[in-house]
């Protein structure tokens, strides 16, 4: 069966990350909540580097991967 989602395949690469990223990935999770979604990434190795989650819900939090490279993960849509 085919899936009818986007994939997307990460590598590892020898060569450190030398320059701003040449393309930006924003996540909204779809079967966890944000805050739940940025545990489970920090928990695979990625780091926080800016959290712009406010106490009413809004906001995203920008992590870096193991390679330098910025992911943002925005709120669910359940929590929209």
């Amino acid at each position: 069966m085919l899936s009818t989602g986007t994939a997307l395949l990460f590598v590892r690469v020898d060569e450190p990350k030398t320059t701003k990223n040449r393309w930006h990935v924003d996540l909204q999770p779809q079967d966890r909540t944000r805050d739940e979604e940025v545990e489970r990434l920090l928990a695979l190795g990625a780091t926080l580097h800016e959290d712009h989650r406010r106490p009413d819900g809004e906001g995203w939090a920008t992590l870096w991967d193991p390679e330098g490279n910025e992911v943002c993960v925005e709120r669910s849509a359940g929590e929209r």
